[in-house]
């Protein structure tokens, strides 16, 4: 599972504060229950990622009740992208 090594999901709330590399940001995911993933800044250049931050701008606007950038999809839409964006 080497999308989940290189989304750097982290689980724990310790981990959350802080611990997003130089390059990287994050990001909120899930339908009910959100996960945090921390991606490249280089996604934020596709045109597939792209449609996901309008739809979060059509859905929340400039408030994320995570605190952060909420993506709304499922966790498995997400991966499925970012297994994509990470091969090309």
């Amino acid at each position: 599972m080497a999308i989940h090594k290189m989304l750097r999901r982290s689980l724990s709330a310790e981990n959350r504060s802080n611990e997003v590399p130089k390059g990287h940001f994050a990001v909120y995911v899930g339908e009910s229950e959100k996960k945090r993933f921390v991606i490249p800044l280089s996604y934020l250049n596709n045109p597939s990622f792209q449609e996901l931050l309008c739809q979060a701008e059509e859905e929340f606007g400039f408030h994320h009740p995570m605190g952060g950038l909420t993506i709304p999809c499922t966790e498995e839409l997400f991966i499925d992208l970012t297994s994509h964006l990470s091969r090309t």
